[in-house]
């Protein structure tokens, strides 16, 4: 078969930084091409025009149409005939396109359509009670209903987005996945101070603001614990702030904060080191669909503290391969992290279930086949 993925972000030298969408495009794109499939990747929103290939994929790199108050038709025109051509020249089976903002809405494709909720601008607005922007609303539901198929990576997303576009589509859950074999376990740092870490963007929608009141009450029972934070920090939309970490800082206790250790954002390398040397990740998120950061912490066996909302359940179950809570109840989330650093045969046990959940589950293997045989059944 030959796949075709629409996409405004992928990680790559050429096509720049990418959050979870392009990083679970990637991971299921090369696990398809291992499985003797084509895939062609057409990434939007790029400095320029350009076809290649690497690693047996077909990239489109695409700039988008700079004319006042018609950009957005004339750029997904643009999208919708570089597509049609790939397609005629190339014949791609199926084409996937993403929820969020709705960029396939008006779109006329000569191949299938599969739209994946990885969760959608209306999704998040509505999980964080936020105003939707109209614009947005309309272009997801259209798109949303235009799709010819639906794949959810969560049950609880495919359920939480026909809630929120008031339909009532059909969806096959599958979730995003990850190549478990480059995710092993190195030796626990040695560091005499506990280290707690927390990986992903800055924004509020992760919990984030609650980490400082937490980690506050972490650090009177363990005054040696350090908290790493890694990640991009992002605008907080509800203040207007153009930093997220300037508004987590006045949270923490002096102590604590002196205990903090901002990283900023690190290459997509380095993080598996900073997982690696971590005794607990914690994820306080409120708005995910199915996060690979969480995958990657679980397959590289960590302890994990984790919200207990919608998807989390799907992922794992509290005291087997995590502990969860809900992110608001800090003393609940704070005593499970001091638990865990204070007892090292619960980490280890928890971990290793964790990534045995993540090779059963959510392996590039496993999740690969479930794709496939779904594409199949619509070509």
């Amino acid at each position: 078969m030959h796949i075709g993925f629409l996409t405004p972000e992928y990680p790559g030298t050429k096509t720049g930084i990418s959050g979870g969408l392009g990083t679970s495009i990637y991971n299921l794109a090369h696990a398809l091409i291992k499985n003797g499939h084509a895939v062609s990747v057409f990434v939007y929103g790029q400095r320029e025009d350009e076809q290649y290939t690497e690693s047996g994929i077909t990239f489109y790199r695409i700039k988008n149409i700079r004319f006042k108050g018609l950009s957005w038709w004339l750029s997904r025109k643009k999208v919708e005939r570089i597509i049609n051509t790939a397609i005629q020249h190339t014949q791609v089976d199926v084409l996937e396109v993403p929820d969020w903002t709705g960029f396939s809405a008006w779109m006329k494709v000569h191949c299938p359509v599969v739209m994946r909720l990885n969760g959608s601008d209306t999704y998040f607005c509505t999980i964080e009670n936020r105003k939707v922007k109209w614009w947005n609303r309309l272009q997801e539901k259209t798109a949303y209903r235009q799709a010819h198929q639906i794949i959810a990576v969560s049950d609880y997303t495919g359920k939480k987005t026909n809630d929120v576009f008031g339909q009532s589509r059909s969806y096959t859950v599958i979730p995003n996945s990850i190549d478990a074999s480059k995710f092993q376990r190195g030796k626990e740092t040695t560091s005499v101070k506990p280290i707690i870490l927390y990986f992903g963007t800055l924004i509020r929608k992760k919990g984030v603001l609650d980490i400082p009141h937490i980690f506050n009450r972490v650090i009177q029972e363990i005054p040696e614990a350090c908290l790493i934070l890694a990640g991009t920090d992002a605008r907080d939309i509800q203040t207007g702030s153009s930093s997220t970490w300037a508004l987590m800082k006045p949270l923490f206790t002096e102590q604590a904060l002196s205990h903090v250790d901002y990283l900023g954002k690190k290459p997509y390398s380095e993080i598996q080191t900073l997982i690696e040397q971590a005794q607990v990740c914690i994820f306080p998120s409120y708005a995910e669909a199915l996060p690979v950061s969480w995958l990657e912490a679980m397959a590289m066996q960590k302890a994990i503290v984790a919200s207990d909302i919608g998807w989390a359940h799907e992922m794992m179950t509290h005291n087997k391969e995590a502990l969860i809570c809900h992110p608001s109840h800090h003393d609940t989330f704070a005593v499970n992290i001091i638990k865990l650093l204070q007892d090292e045969t619960l980490r280890n046990e928890l971990g290793q279930n964790a990534r045995k959940r993540v090779e059963d589950k959510f392996d590039n293997a496993v999740v690969v086949k479930q794709n496939c045989d779904f594409y199949t059944s619509i070509i």
